[in-house]
């Protein structure tokens, strides 16, 4: 056992100290988000909006996310990732405690875009940081601890969050939220202060290339929307499957859900440095958590036992933990040939897209089609999604034929 941990802790040596600050802010950051896990709640029992009103409330989430996402990458490239990420931080701050004051549809609307917005510019900009304090050879591992501390937060979070809304009100949640990003913005001018940390890989690009002109990385963009359909749904179809087709429990549901965050935390980064040193390409690597992910559907279908749902989540877990670290890397990878805050806006982007149409043509899905068939469908995207990835991975390896 004793051997066991010092394997596991040895997964983690070689990180730069920034890194390791930079996953403690995003911890700060991601526990303090609380108010997202209970927004319908609140929307619909403290604001007596209607579930038409609650969609339309997280399409403005979501189109929030992505112009805050494509507008951070934007300014990360002209005034520099470490200003970004101050401005972000402090200013959601702000944002959620001020949230609490809009009590109309169109108010609400109009906040929640705008906390969206200047919350996710903070995302492309720590994809640079995270580049720029990382050596090339850990830049994977070092995603993988930020997923990890994001892991931890929203795991927290709603437990947390939970207690805050027994013992003081929603309003307290905001306050809290609000509270915790001014917290991760003072930890982060105390600790990442640009004069008094070490840049291990600074990337200056003379004529850079357009991301939009990246064929290659547009493909990736185009799968990478797909997969966050697909994984998408273990967040807001899959719970109703279990609960409705399966018959369990609150309890069970959330045992089930939660040997995913368990899952990722014991295993995610171990498997990680060992997939680094194998022969694999990244763009192999993301084919490859496609495939387990794709297949979590498949087997849905295959029986009514319940037992296949234990199946199906391992094989989505160790997909997400898969596709999402190389994915991320790939990205990072990429971006040293332009903008590296256009090339992770995009990256971002594909992500806010995905939450955009994922939850809400899943639900439509389910309700018009039922389960069985929506997770064809799903399964049929997942298809397209490998099929994309392949013609990456084999158009990569082209071009490298062809500079030999």
């Amino acid at each position: 056992m004793k051997t066991l941990f010092k394997n596991y802790i040895n997964t983690f040596a070689g990180l730069s100290r920034e890194v390791w600050w930079l996953a403690l802010i995003t911890l700060i950051n991601r526990a303090g988000t609380m108010v997202i896990p209970f927004l319908s709640l609140y929307l619909t029992q403290s604001l007596n909006f209607s579930p038409s009103d609650v969609g339309w409330i997280m399409s403005a989430f979501g189109l929030g996310s992505v112009v805050g996402s494509w507008l951070g990458g934007k300014l990360t490239d002209k005034i520099g990732f470490y200003k970004v990420m101050v401005f972000s931080l402090f200013a959601t701050g702000l944002l959620f405690i001020a949230l609490q004051l809009a009590n109309t549809f169109l108010t609400f609307c109009i906040g929640i875009f705008l906390v969206m917005l200047v919350a996710d510019m903070f995302r492309p900009a720590i994809f640079v940081a995270l580049s720029a304090y990382s050596k090339p050879e850990n830049k994977t591992r070092s995603v993988t601890l930020i997923r990890l501390a994001i892991n931890l937060g929203f795991s927290a979070g709603p437990a947390i969050g939970g207690i805050i809304i027994t013992t003081l009100s929603y309003a307290g949640l905001f306050w809290v939220d609000g509270i915790t990003c001014i917290v991760a913005t003072l930890v982060l001018i105390n600790v990442l202060n640009p004069k008094n940390t070490k840049v291990l890989d600074e990337v200056k690009v003379e004529h850079p290339e357009s991301a939009y002109k990246d064929k290659a990385f547009l493909i990736f963009l185009f799968a990478m929307i797909l997969f966050g359909v697909i994984f998408l749904q273990y967040f807001s179809t899959i719970p109703l499957y279990y609960k409705e087709a399966h018959h369990l429990t609150e309890l069970e549901i959330g045992i089930l859900l939660g040997m995913n965050g368990f899952a990722i935390f014991v295993f995610e980064m171990p498997l990680i440095k060992w997939l680094e040193n194998t022969r694999n390409t990244k763009t192999g690597l993301m084919l490859f958590g496609g495939i387990l992910t794709a297949l979590s559907f498949v087997v849905l279908n295959f029986t009514s036992w319940s037992g296949i749902l234990i199946v199906g989540m391992v094989l989505m877990t160790f997909g997400e933990m898969i596709a999402f670290p190389f994915s991320n890397a790939f990205a990072i990878d990429r971006a040293k040939k332009g903008n590296q805050g256009e090339y992770m806006a995009l990256y971002s982007i594909s992500f806010s897209i995905a939450h955009i149409f994922g939850h809400n043509a899943g639900m439509q899905m389910i309700d018009n089609i039922g389960f069985n068939n929506t997770w064809h469908i799903i399964t049929l995207l997942g298809a397209v999604c490998i099929f994309l990835l392949f013609i990456l991975k084999r158009n990569l390896r082209l071009a490298a034929q062809r500079r030999m």
